[in-house]
């Protein structure tokens, strides 16, 4: 165990980049090949080393290792779940040398299906147990609400069967269609089902399937908000006004699953002394931050600014966007560039109904 502590004694250069992940990378990887292939304390003298590093870049990424074949280490980076953390696993892998020995993976990959399941303590998942049906919303056509059937389901195990049900989906479908696809995954069990049941394995081509069919019907659709109109809507909490400024045309269009994809930035700001509205240079500077945030996603690239609402010490600026890579990595920045300034938060999700908005909409 000396050995493995000697080679990481020395003091090492700060990782600010993908390229400095790499190069430190590059020093350790054949002790980190021995390590993995011999199955010999991976979390302390694999994992436990790589983690701070990745971290030193950003947080939000995770990891899973093992042989890929006799010759081979495979290590996957991972989100997690966090879909506007799969731009940076990406980015990170796509940086990734050229190493003998070693294959990296952005996003854990689809399984073989032939012999595959999951045991979590008493509970077995695979394709003989697992079942799936599709609920059809006459109102809400594009939405790929999907019902799976368990036959060992015990709602006491509700959380326990979820994890594994998830586990198994991310395996089936590989984890970027797993994250990215499904609007609405409900798990229950056998008992009373009338509907007819759909084999698991063949959830993988009903996916593609609605998939196609729905970036066909979207995909050329754009919006140029010039000429739009605004509303200013006003109200009043326990905690101070609220004032929202609205894009109307936006939150009435008929297109709005055109851009699935919710991005909700949240800028905090001391307003204690004016009710938690922001002073007049506090709302320059919320001006110029949202015009900046427009400068990058434009909306005829497909980033589209539905408003704003300020109040209760904090500005939220809502988009909605064809895509989420690209916010992820624009929001990343201004993050940054302001984090010395005062806080700044982001968040992307699916929402292809744009229902987060609901509460605008003008009957």
């Amino acid at each position: 165990m000396s050995f493995f502590k000697n080679i990481f004694s020395k003091k090492e250069v700060a990782i600010t980049s993908y390229s400095d992940f790499w190069d430190w990378f590059l020093q350790h990887e054949k002790d980190f090949f021995k390590i993995v292939k011999n199955r010999e304390n991976i979390e302390q003298d694999f994992f436990n080393k790589i983690a701070p590093k990745l971290k030193e870049i950003q947080s939000g990424f995770y990891f899973l290792t093992g042989m890929y074949n006799d010759d081979t280490v495979e290590l996957i980076l991972t989100p997690e779940g966090v879909i506007k953390n799969i731009y940076f696993v990406e980015e990170l892998v796509s940086k990734a040398p050229n190493i003998e020995g070693w294959k990296f993976t952005a996003l854990k990959p689809a399984t073989d299906m032939t012999d595959f399941g999951i045991k979590m303590e008493e509970f077995e998942f695979n394709k003989e147990n697992i079942k799936f049906y599709s609920n059809n919303h006459r109102e809400y056509s594009d939405k790929i609400d999907l019902t799976i059937v368990y036959d060992d389901f015990i709602e006491e195990k509700r959380r326990l069967i979820t994890n594994g049900i998830y586990i198994f989906l991310d395996n089936l479908l590989g984890e970027l269609d797993s994250l990215t696809i499904i609007d609405n995954l409900n798990i229950v069990g056998k008992e009373g089902i009338s509907e007819e049941l759909i084999p698991i394995e063949k959830l993988k081509d009903y996916l593609i399937w609605r998939e196609k069919e729905f970036v066909e019907k979207y995909e050329a659709i754009r919006h140029n908000t010039e000429n739009d109109s605004y509303a200013c809507l006003e109200t009043t909490t326990e905690n101070g006004p609220l004032l929202a400024v609205i894009n109307t045309d936006l939150i009435n269009w008929d297109a709005k699953m055109s851009h699935p994809w919710i991005t909700i930035v949240t800028v905090f700001f001391d307003g204690k002394s004016n009710n938690g509205m922001p002073d007049e240079k506090m709302y320059k500077f919320l001006d110029n931050f949202e015009d900046e945030l427009t400068s990058e996603l434009k909306d005829f690239e497909g980033y589209l600014n539905i408003g704003r609402e300020t109040g209760n010490n904090k500005r939220e600026i809502y988009f909605a966007c064809k895509d989420f890579r690209k916010p992820s990595k624009i929001l990343s920045e201004i993050e940054t560039k302001y984090s010395k300034e005062l806080k700044v938060t982001s968040e992307i999700y699916k929402d292809k109904y744009w229902a987060s908005f609901k509460h605008f909409e003008q009957n």
